[in-house]
């Protein structure tokens, strides 16, 4: 067996990728088992360089706050800011510490730099808002949607002033309170303002729509497509905060479920711009249905990734990455008789393989019990199109 495992394996390459593909995707998602590595980024940087010069890719897209995003983007595309301070302020979930996503902003301005803007490589954040401990405050999302309206169309039209949203958002902390995540009464999600902020989110994204070939000619396509993001991100955020409230056993589902419905809608905008990589957790972007476990409670979900498999069919693809060891985590070798153990056997510290092809040749195989990262379910590898076998993370 492990010789018909080395037969299947081949070097990371943007072209070998292709080659286990039926046609080029629009969205090509690579995943990531573990966040925190910089050498798995360094991988995701290197394919996308690849990519970006072979297949005409020119958006990547990763696991980060989708407005943040925006700041990482403007200076890619025009400068905007300074090195240190896009890599401050411009990434969730302390990305931005990532030396590996440092060379990824620094490559993608210095490739932009004196070309036209439809040459330009493109940065988004797909994630919400949202972390660990709680979700943002609406007012971001909901304001600046506001305001680009209330720019360009009838005043008669807007269903309320600056004003009243302010008012009616009040102060952002009480909707940011972390205690919120696990005590329903904490959340703001469903006050009488709450409810009458999704409306007005409705109302204004609804405008947004109605009046697009006008908003299209009197501004540019880049401010709709920014408008629209704004618009999709106040009501999911007035949407969550109304589920935080909810007292149910299925809260936590909706939770998890909103968060990808989140990301899967702003992927579906990134599709809209052309071939993108996307760059996250191995479980945002699966198109098996998701699990976890909190406490005694299991929670399922359908990721981003089923979503838009649901959306795009073949014209998304998921490659997954399992690694070996993480010595400086104290993740040792992994038993022989999992997925992971079996690939250990290979001499590449890392190749890439045809997961349908590795389905059958790690039929017994058994889902690795320890942790250290998310291990991958042999079961599921005719699920992805691709995986790419990391054998031993190094610290960089």
């Amino acid at each position: 067996m492990a010789t018909d495992i080395k037969d299947a394996a081949h070097a990371v390459e943007a072209a070998a990728v292709m080659k286990l593909l039926p046609n080029r995707p629009r969205l090509l998602a690579l995943g990531e088992p573990t966040h925190g590595e910089d050498a798995l980024l360094d991988l995701r940087n290197e394919l996308f360089r690849q990519l970006v010069e072979q297949e005409g890719y020119r958006t990547i897209a990763i696991e980060s706050d989708c407005l943040t995003g925006l700041v990482v983007d403007d200076y890619v595309t025009s400068g905007t800011g300074t090195l240190d301070d896009v890599m401050e302020r411009g990434f969730s979930h302390g990305f931005g510490a990532s030396a590996a996503n440092r060379d990824l902003v620094s490559w993608m301005r210095a490739h932009n730099a004196g070309r036209p803007a439809s040459e330009h490589l493109r940065f988004a954040g797909f994630d919400g808002p949202l972390e660990m401990t709680g979700a943002a405050s609406p007012r971001q999302a909901l304001t600046a949607l506001h305001a680009y309206l209330a720019a360009h169309v009838d005043a008669d039209l807007l269903p309320c002033t600056a004003d009243t949203l302010d008012r009616l958002l009040g102060t952002d902390d009480r909707w940011s309170e972390p205690a919120a995540m696990m005590d329903p009464a904490r959340s703001v999600g469903r006050s009488a303002e709450a409810g009458e902020l999704r409306l007005l989110a409705d109302d204004l994204v609804a405008l947004l729509d109605a009046e697009t070939p006008h908003l299209l000619a009197a501004t540019s396509r880049d401010a709709w497509d920014r408008a629209r993001l704004y618009g999709r991100t106040a009501s999911g955020l007035l949407r969550y905060h109304h589920w935080m409230a909810d007292t149910s056993p299925a809260r936590m589902t909706r939770l998890v479920g909103l968060r990808a419905r989140m990301m899967a809608d702003n992927l579906l905008a990134v599709a809209d711009r052309g071939p993108a990589l996307l760059f996250a957790h191995n479980g945002h972007l699966q198109r098996h249905k998701s699990h976890m476990h909190l406490g005694d409670l299991r929670v399922e979900w359908w990721s981003a990734g089923a979503l838009m498999h649901a959306h795009l069919g073949d014209a998304y693809a998921f490659v997954a990455t399992a690694l070996g060891t993480i010595r400086h985590r104290g993740v040792g070798t992994p038993p022989p008789d999992t997925l992971e153990g079996l690939l250990y056997a290979l001499p590449e510290n890392h190749c890439l393989l045809d997961a349908p092809r590795l389905a059958g040749l790690s039929a017994t195989a058994r889902v690795s019990p320890w942790f250290g990262y998310s291990p991958l379910d042999p079961a599921q590898s005719a699920g992805m199109d691709g995986i790419v076998f990391v054998r031993d993370v190094e610290q960089r």
